[in-house]
């Protein structure tokens, strides 16, 4: 064979790896030592070392120059040097004696499912068309998709609802760290709840701890009382059917002498009221209020005690205590058969046993 005059013809710019600085035919995808695939970025990675100076200069060789130990790629069909550990047109590994090792056919794009025969058109799990692109070698088989919820892992906790006679009714386990609950699109879902928000309430799961969190829901998130529980302000009680909010007054300050030296008349009062407690309707509105004074207790119950809601019948008769301890009160269920919450704000620890309200759903949490 006559050489061709040409110099472009004379010469052919092999390829360069940028990770092992082997040095590769032109058209090659794959590098055939180490077999990284040729990416643009690993090109620019070649080329600027070659043009800065680094230690991987591009080479030029002569062309004619025989590879030796020439063998055929059974994924592809090119043309590989037998000596080499991965074909250079697919990068799949060369066996000794110029084979391939068994090319794995890849699995479905959809669902991950395995494919038994490249011949299928579609995937026997989920029936989505299968590109008809041939097996894949080994190592560039496709990556398992990760799933979230597949990986979470189990939490040892469930919520029983309670039926207003007491009775246990249904079991919800927790579907990971984080659950919802609520009355659409939430993990935990009710939807025949007319008192749940979309989204209510979240359940997380930390350090072995359980805590409950209320998600901006319209009726709030409700935590049954096992002790005493120091009021503050802006709590929301809830004892029966009765909605209460708890507001700090402080101490109402001297009032300055009339201009004339007249005394205005007040009711008699025991103390100085510096706290209340009001009784809201469905609206929010508010109906009635019951002043708190230091050093005096308060009772409420359906017949007995200091404030009475005889119209309520899911009311003890009595059924709370508020005491007065120093400048604070402090709540606590008086023995009633339905107990007492108060609404959650911010994140709020249950433990074994303990009772949550949402909706008209009462949850009790199981746990070990």
């Amino acid at each position: 064979m006559t050489a061709s005059n040409d110099p472009a013809e004379a010469i052919r710019l092999m390829r360069t790896c940028a990770h092992c600085g082997r040095q590769n035919d032109d058209g090659s995808r794959f590098c055939m030592d180490c077999g990284k695939p040729f990416s643009a970025s690993a090109m620019a990675i070649a080329d600027s070392a070659g043009a800065g100076g680094g230690s991987v200069p591009a080479t030029r060789v002569q062309a004619g120059a025989d590879p030796t130990g020439t063998g055929t790629c059974s994924a592809c069909g090119h043309a590989v040097d037998a000596t080499m550990p991965f074909c250079a047109f697919c990068g799949a590994k060369i066996e000794p004696g110029g084979a391939v090792a068994t090319a794995a056919v890849p699995p479905c794009p959809k669902c991950g499912a395995a494919i038994a025969n490249t011949d299928y058109k579609f995937c026997p799990n989920c029936a989505a068309p299968l590109a008809a692109a041939g097996p894949v070698p080994e190592h560039h088989a496709a990556t398992q998709v990760f799933s979230a919820k597949a990986t979470a892992p189990k939490v040892p906790v469930s919520l029983q609802v309670v039926a207003e006679d007491g009775t246990k009714g249904n079991k919800y386990s927790l579907v990971g760290e984080e659950t919802t609950i609520g009355r659409v699109g939430a993990d935990l879902t009710f939807p025949d709840d007319v008192y749940l928000s979309p989204i209510h309430a979240l359940l997380i799961w930390k350090d072995g701890k359980l805590s409950v969190r209320d998600l901006g829901s319209r009726n709030g998130t409700w935590i049954f009382l096992e002790g005493p529980h120091k009021l503050v302000d802006g709590d929301m009680v809830l004892v029966g059917s009765q909605l209460l909010r708890f507001r700090r007054l402080g101490y109402p300050g001297p009032h300055p002498p009339e201009a004339d030296a007249t005394r205005r008349m007040g009711s008699l009062v025991p103390s100085a009221d510096i706290a209340s407690l009001a009784q809201l309707r469905a609206d929010g509105s508010v109906r009635d209020v019951f002043h708190l004074s230091p050093g005096r207790d308060m009772a409420i119950g359906r017949d007995r005690g200091d404030w009475a809601f005889p119209y309520d019948q899911s009311m003890s008769g009595s059924h709370a205590l508020v005491r007065s301890e120093d400048a604070d009160f402090v709540l606590a269920d008086n023995g009633s058969r339905n107990g007492v919450a108060v609404a959650a704000r911010g994140d709020v620890v249950l433990r074994k046993a303990s009772k949550i309200l949402v909706g008209d759903k009462l949850m009790l949490v199981e746990m070990p």
